[in-house]
């Protein structure tokens, strides 16, 4: 039989809490979104009251050759170095420590706050509390409070005014008091709950001779939902428990980015996830785009010997620590994100890829700060990379293996004009004439309005600063968040339009949701034009903008001419072939 890489520990979740809150054992839920319900939590409760078993809590010990003897005591917490990190069961030890002992937590929208649990001694129900249960006599408002007083030696004091307030209670409505039996329930149930600080928990703990590869195959593989352990699990934990001030910066800024204030990192074209900035920091520090280099940076390994120790996570961490200050700098921030108005992705409604948003972030850092280009140099290039990356599924398959490729050809540049020379070599093989006449054409033959071709037309529509078809007004105000009030001010209409298709034989919304069928136009307009077949409602526009006005406006919103007389397949490929022309007039109006 091969060495054991684990150990089986008896653990009880009174002592678990206590290591958690010593610091001995590494807990980063508390820092980062809790994502239970309390419902969940509540339910928790009740089924370790009842004795039923809640799972397993699994470990892994940090590595041995750390030196933690220079560390303890130099914190807040007893330990300020984890002897072991938090790999399954975060969720439920968060949950325990909020419930019991009263702890804040975060939640999904960066939000401190309470899990308050409340209790009834007589009938042994958990309830998430409300007001009722904090006007309910028969309730204890938050089980944290019965777990306080056991710890200031004040539970038969507690005890005792429970009663005394229920008794009260139901003396004012004409009830009788409790009965001795019922006083013997209450003590024996709060009892009952202050035993669940002595529930078996089991507890797994993989030793520190395994790697993230090994923890992450044992974690699969005893995992009765098979879920997999990722390496943005690792990373987070990492980060919250080696150095948590960096982790705070991280919650901050992704927090941030979804208020909608001035002087923060809020932008409407990216929710920011810790995972973005992880990547980032990583990938501007370290020129390394994989998420298992990551971790592995963060936990102390020399990548070249593979050898973990505290000095080299140290200087990891101050690496990572720089990059993250660079990538969270709000100036940089936000002119980085400027450029993707400029591109013609005016919201982020329109980019498809974060991927993209996160690594033409990377590569206009690297830019900026190691290349030190001029501003107005730096930012017509991104802008032209922006356009490019999100247009053409660039970071879309195989994203990080496509990085690490630029990273390694990025070794042999050192110059400014080199490195604009680079990107500009990597558009210019990715934009070439098959590209925009057979490649973008065939892109474009699809339902999905979620297709980067598709907004990539968009935002061709908004670089050239087009007006929407049969209208004087620019369609990029239009999109703009916040442009509409409750009803949008615009609409997607069908060229085609859908019932007109239908009498005509197309039954299938694959076939008359093509995007080559959709055009941007008012309201107004798509009222107007309602389900008129287009040899109808030409002969109207026409007439009205005469035929100079109604030429350009159909040229410029990609429509063959004389559409309205074409077979509805003959037109979607016509179109198509327009559509890939005008992102082909986007990309040259960048380039000027």
């Amino acid at each position: 039989m091969g060495k054991e890489l684990f150990n089986n520990i008896p653990s009880k979740v009174g002592d678990l809490i206590n290591d958690v809150k010593n610091g001995r054992i590494g807990l980063p839920d508390l820092q980062r979104p809790f994502v239970w319900k309390d419902k969940k939590v509540r339910d928790l409760l009740d089924s370790m009251l009842k004795g039923f078993p809640i799972g397993y809590i699994m470990l892994w010990e940090s590595p041995a050759d750390y030196d933690r003897t220079n560390h303890i005591g130099d914190s807040k917490k007893v330990y300020s170095e984890p002897d072991d990190l938090v790999i399954d069961g975060q969720q439920r030890l968060t949950a325990l420590l909020a419930a019991m002992e009263g702890v804040k937590i975060r939640d999904k929208d960066y939000k401190d706050r309470y899990i308050k649990i409340g209790f009834n001694p007589l009938t042994r129900e958990f309830k998430v509390w409300t007001m009722a249960v904090e006007r309910s006599p028969e309730f204890i408002n938050s089980v944290s409070d019965v777990f306080d007083a056991d710890k200031q030696h004040a539970i038969t004091k507690f005890r005792r005014n429970y009663i005394n307030n229920l008794n009260e209670a139901r003396v004012k409505v004409g009830n009788p008091v409790l009965t001795e039996d019922e006083e013997i329930t209450v003590e024996e149930n709060i009892n009952a709950l202050l035993d669940l600080k002595i529930y078996a928990l089991p507890t797994l703990r993989i030793n520190s001779q395994a790697d993230e590869e090994d923890v992450s195959e044992i974690f699969v593989r005893v995992n009765s939902g098979g879920q997999m352990l990722t390496e943005k699990n690792f990373i987070e934990t990492l980060l919250a428990v080696f150095d948590n001030d960096v982790h705070e910066q991280i919650d901050k800024f992704c927090a941030d980015s979804r208020i909608p204030i001035n002087g923060t990192a809020y932008n409407h074209i990216l929710k920011v996830d810790p995972v973005h900035l992880i990547r980032i920091a990583v990938g501007y520090g370290f020129h390394r785009a994989r998420l298992r280099y990551a971790y592995q940076l963060m936990r102390g390994k020399d990548l070249q010997t593979g050898v973990v120790t505290t000095k080299t996570r140290d200087e990891n961490l101050k690496k990572f620590k720089e990059a993250l200050d660079a990538a969270t700098n709000l100036n940089n921030w936000h002119a980085y994100l400027n450029l993707f108005a400029q591109a013609g992705y005016v919201s982020g409604d329109f980019v498809a890829s974060s991927n993209a948003v996160v690594y033409c972030y990377v590569m206009y850092l690297i830019g900026k700060y190691e290349y030190k280009l001029k501003t107005p140099e730096l930012n017509k290039l991104i802008t032209r990379w922006i356009y490019m990356s999100t247009v053409s599924y660039f970071y879309t398959n195989s994203p990080e293996s496509t990085v690490e490729s630029m990273f390694a050809d990025l070794r042999d540049i050192h110059y400014p004009e080199d490195y604009m020379k680079y990107l500009e070599s990597a558009i210019e093989a990715r934009f070439t004439d098959d590209y925009f006449n057979v490649t973008l054409p065939k892109d474009l033959a699809t339902s999905s309005t979620a297709s980067p071709a598709w907004f990539g037309y968009i935002a061709a529509i908004n670089v050239l600063g087009t007006p929407m078809l049969f209208s004087t007004s620019i369609l990029s105000k239009y999109l703009i968040p916040g442009s509409s009030g409750t009803k949008n001010a615009i609409d997607r209409h069908h060229i085609f339009p859908k019932h007109y298709l239908e009498t005509i034989g197309y039954k299938d919304d694959r076939d008359r949701n093509q995007v080559a069928n959709y055009t941007y136009i008012d309201y107004a307009t798509n009222i107007d034009i309602s389900d008129k077949p287009p040899i109808e409602y030409v002969t109207e526009y026409r007439a009205r903008l005469g035929e100079d006005g109604y030429n350009k406006t159909c040229a410029e919103n990609a429509l063959p001419e004389n559409f309205e007389t074409m077979e509805y397949p003959k037109f979607l490929t016509e179109r198509r072939k327009l559509m890939a022309d005008i992102i082909r007039q986007g990309y040259e109006r960048l380039c000027l």
